[in-house]
């Protein structure tokens, strides 16, 4: 059962009825990624409950509304349907969209509208018709996390039969990668490879169309599933059933899937490297034969808008204070803003694609799997859409070991990405005009963005004693 178009409510009872279905799971994320969820019997449901949707409280959902205004509904999308397999009881799942009662209006702070906006957007301006959109989420699998913070104390504790050097040495651990040489190893370093083949199989249900899968670099448990691109809306609902998946089937062998961006001391962090194209009809406007890496002048503009507004990109794309523990040099985590072929220092990199036109594309590399991906690919759909409407340049590429050229003459006058969500909440507040000139996003929904992650993880952390600071300072 996949995510079919021209699905109608009717189409899903009458399934529903086929199937012996016993519920409906209507899921959602509020303001910062996180999925939620409420279950209906199948009895409940008629027609009208699809049309209408159904009432929840918002004042109950993170960044969502206040207590004197909290009814919102929520109206499932018929193409998002999928057979849930981590029920018990045979259920169907369905993403929804979330409505303001008051009007029957699209919710502003809704993320799945944000990314729906910019899609019209997208089309609107005449420039294309599809952005064409791959994400590549990496995670890692843990067999034991532990971690508390107290008035007294604090810490957290890892570990992984994937690891060689977590936890006690035992035989069994003498084939695991070290630190950093996890990429592409083979069975018996590789021990998730029949855990990913079972993620696998459970997308394919979902209507996740997995391409591969391998081990990544980090040694101790990171991992990466490929599966295609699809248009922007749909990757940004791909992701979130991906989470959903990769967490649940791991729970389901007594592993912990983390999606977090470092977790691990020294070991590589986890991106969300994400692919664009521009599309009218089956021409890629990203191609063109003879320029600088095959691409068009539309695309270098599309680069030019990312490049210059990536710093306020980054407070969705990279939105957690441990985002800015991976965005750091020499683990494959771009900091410096330019662009490049081949390049995976480069904070945007040009994939070689041959000669092929309907493979070329820019890669992102500055995004990580915390993100919520609605907003995420909103905003550098948006920021790339001010580059071509505007024909910025971008900085000149940069066709060598950027990590070293940074450090050059020239290399110190190129921009950086921020280098901690305060840097970047602020490099959002200075500019976001792009996001909101077309009301793609709310200046409602930017100031709570800004004031949950400000008060609820900048300074919620920023008071806390850190266990290097003992190892520091507790001798002063």
């Amino acid at each position: 059962m996949s995510r079919k178009h021209g699905v109608t409510v009717r189409d899903i009872l009458k399934t529903c009825r086929e199937d012996e279905i016993e519920f409906v799971d209507f899921k959602f994320v509020d303001l910062f990624g996180g999925l939620q969820h409420i279950t209906f019997s199948t009895r409940a449901l008629d027609e009208g409950s699809f049309a209408r949707g159904v009432n929840f409280d918002g004042s109950s959902v993170r960044g969502f509304q206040s207590i004197s205004e909290s009814d919102l509904v929520l109206k499932p999308d018929p193409s998002t349907l999928f057979r849930d397999p981590f029920y018990d009881d045979p259920t169907v799942s369905l993403i929804c969209d979330i409505m303001d009662p008051n009007g029957y209006k699209p919710y502003a702070r809704d993320p799945r509208g944000v990314a729906k906006r910019a899609e019209r957007l997208l089309q609107s301006l005449g420039l294309a018709e599809t952005a064409s959109v791959g994400v590549e989420l990496e995670f890692y699998l843990f067999g034991d996390v532990r971690f508390e913070q107290s008035i007294n104390h604090g810490y957290y504790f890892i570990d992984s039969e994937a690891a060689h050097h977590l936890g006690s040495e035992t035989p069994e651990r003498l084939h695991r990668p070290r630190a950093k040489s996890g990429y592409f190893a083979a069975p018996p370093r590789d021990t998730g490879h029949n855990l990913r083949g079972k993620i696998i199989k459970l997308m394919e249900m979902a209507g996740l169309e997995p391409e591969l899968h391998h081990h990544e670099v980090g040694a101790a448990g990171q991992h990466e599933i490929g599966f295609r691109h699809a248009p922007l809306l749909q990757s940004a609902d791909n992701s979130i059933k991906f989470k959903y998946i990769v967490k649940n089937t791991a729970a389901r062998y007594s592993r912990i899937a983390t999606f977090m961006p470092k977790p691990l001391l020294k070991q590589a962090g986890s991106g969300m490297h994400t692919n664009i194209s521009l599309w009218r009809g089956s021409e890629n406007l990203f191609y063109e034969n003879g320029k600088y890496a095959d691409l068009s002048d539309l695309a270098v503009h599309f680069v030019g808008g990312l490049l210059k507004h990536a710093p306020a990109v980054c407070a969705f794309s990279a939105p957690t204070t441990n985002s800015y523990r991976r965005l750091v040099p020499g683990y494959e985590a771009p900091t410096i803003l330019v662009y490049s072929q081949r390049n995976r220092s480069a904070c945007i990199r040009v994939p070689f694609t041959g000669a092929n036109p309907k493979t070329k594309r820019i890669e992102f590399r500055s995004p990580d799997p915390s993100c919520n991906p609605y907003l995420s690919l909103a905003a550098i759909i948006c920021a790339g859409l001010d580059g071509i409407r505007n024909k910025i340049e971008p900085p000149s590429p940069v066709d060598e070991n950027i990590y070293k050229f940074a450090t050059s003459e020239h290399g110190r006058l190129l921009q950086a990405t921020p280098s901690s969500l305060t840097e970047s909440l602020d490099a959002l507040e200075n500019d976001y005009e792009f996001l909101t000139r077309d009301s793609v996003f709310s200046e409602g929904l930017i100031d709570t963005w800004l004031r949950v992650k400000r008060e609820q993880e900048v300074e919620y952390l920023s008071y806390r004693p850190h266990p290097t600071e003992f190892e520091l300072y507790f001798d002063a």
